[in-house]
């Protein structure tokens, strides 16, 4: 697959520089990571902050927020972005939408209010890109103190507990530098064959009151790891199954919230873009599809009515039955009651190829061969395709994607970072993913790194 749009890094370059980790938060949940006021205060004129993120849903969000002080780092309603130093000093470009959930973006928040030039105090970089179109920009006024940096007397939040303007997707590398405005550059760069704007090594300082999270430690996702100990010692409503390997340097498939047919999904896509749950029909296609490579992911849905399997491109958009969204050409899925819908111009349902028994506790899992054009079928652990694995007459030399579809269901879905319990985790051979079952020889999670390798 190629990504080329400099915008959003969708891809996985290597740099020698990886980023092992991610934390994932969402809003429904309440789930926000917060530095206590109290002890000393930083910088309140010169400052850096950066961070690297992936929505999981479009509208209102905040990242980053001083509670009690009423400034923000946010998404708005309308998908652009907006900062607020204080009241009186705020930067907005309408213009610019960050609506791709599929892909990890990079700001850069540069700060120092003892510039004499009005501009220099305050840089917003946009990966790897100094923003200067805004349709609203107010800077402070030279040496102003801004609220940002009060560490004594405002909470410091990512995310926010603000219900429906929370934040809902995957963080990383949080950096808050004290005393010094750093560039883009101090913290990625741009990859010389794609153009793509990745992450390097900050090798810089960060000052008595700075802090870097890099969510390495699933016990302690507020760890301080820049030495300072400035750790966010409140973790609301988060455990180690918040910790993800998702991340920009290598990332994973998700569903996508803007690729949804049928009847609207009543709950979802949430929980990472891994979970969704309706009362009618519904589909949803994930963001990661393939023409050739082994792949392998799970589900767990907790109804009978429920279909799993791959979707094609393009054609697999048209709903030929208003009632029934599974009715899609291009589909090759297991139907949880016991058949397999096989719908190109010629066939549909058949209760021959597969051989199981739906049970709400088991993990089904999902063997894609695009290189010999088969789909194989798993049920907690075992092999329930007839014959060993389907024909995919009619797709092949097509890009096809993991889709879904539910009545009355809850589906939860593992590409590799999974949002139900796993008794015993099983990465693929390249060490990549977190599955309940082992994948089979051969067989790769949907992430960047694989994709690079084998799609």
């Amino acid at each position: 697959m190629a990504f080329t749009d400099r915008l959003a890094n969708r891809g996985s370059i290597s740099t020698g520089y990886d980023i092992e980790n991610s934390i994932r938060l969402e809003r429904s949940d309440v789930e926000y990571v917060r530095r206590a006021s109290g002890g000393s205060s930083g910088s309140r004129r010169t400052w850096t902050f950066s961070l690297w993120f992936k929505r999981t849903v479009t509208g209102a969000q905040h990242f980053l927020a001083e509670q009690g002080s009423s400034t923000w780092f946010r998404i708005k309603a309308s998908d652009y972005l907006s900062l607020r130093l204080a009241s009186g000093h705020e930067f907005e470009n309408e213009g610019r939408k960050f609506r791709d959930c599929s892909a990890w973006y990079h700001i850069v928040v540069a700060v120092d209010t003892t510039q004499g030039t009005e501009s220099n105090r305050v840089k917003l970089y946009i990966n790897g890109v100094q923003e200067t179109d805004f349709d609203a920009e107010q800077y402070p006024d030279q040496n102003e103190d801004l609220l940002f940096g009060h560490f004594s007397s405002e909470h410091f939040q990512l995310s926010s507990n603000d219900g429906d303007n929370a934040f809902s997707g995957y963080m990383a590398e949080h950096y808050w530098i004290d005393g010094t405005q750093y560039a883009a550059t101090d913290f990625g760069e741009f990859d010389e064959d794609s153009g793509i704007w990745i992450p390097k090594k900050f090798t810089g300082t960060f000052g008595s009151e700075g802090h870097y999270l890099n969510f390495d430690t699933s016990g302690s996702l507020g760890a301080d790891s820049s030495g300072n100990s400035n750790t966010f010692g409140t973790l609301n409503n988060i455990d180690a199954t918040n910790q993800c390997t998702d991340s920009p340097t290598n990332n994973f498939c998700t569903l996508n919230p803007l690729w949804v047919y049928g009847n609207p999904i009543t709950t979802g896509p949430s929980d990472g873009n891994l979970k969704v749950s309706g009362g009618a029909w519904a589909g949803t296609k994930a963001t990661m599809g393939v023409d050739k490579g082994k792949w392998y992911w799970e589900y767990k849905s907790n109804n009978a009515n429920t279909i799993i399997g791959i979707q094609t491109d393009g054609e697999g958009d048209i709903v030929n039955d208003s009632t029934n969204a599974h009715n899609i050409i291009g589909t090759c899925a297991l139907y949880l009651d016991g058949e397999v819908w096989i719908k190109d111009s010629t066939s549909g349902r058949n209760d021959t190829d597969v051989t199981q028994t739906f049970d709400a506790d088991e993990v089904y899992g999902i063997a894609l061969n695009m290189d010999d054009n088969q789909i194989s079928f798993y049920q907690d652990g075992s092999l329930i395709t007839n014959g060993g694995s389907i024909a995919l007459d009619g797709l092949a030399d097509k890009y096809v994607f993991p889709f879904a579809s539910n009545y009355n269901s809850i589906i939860e879905f593992n590409f590799g970072n999974p949002i139900f319990s796993i008794s015993s985790g099983n990465a693929d051979a390249n060490g990549y993913g977190n599955f309940e079952h082992a994948p089979p020889s051969g067989y790769y999670a949907l992430c960047t790194k694989n994709l690079a390798e084998f799609g």
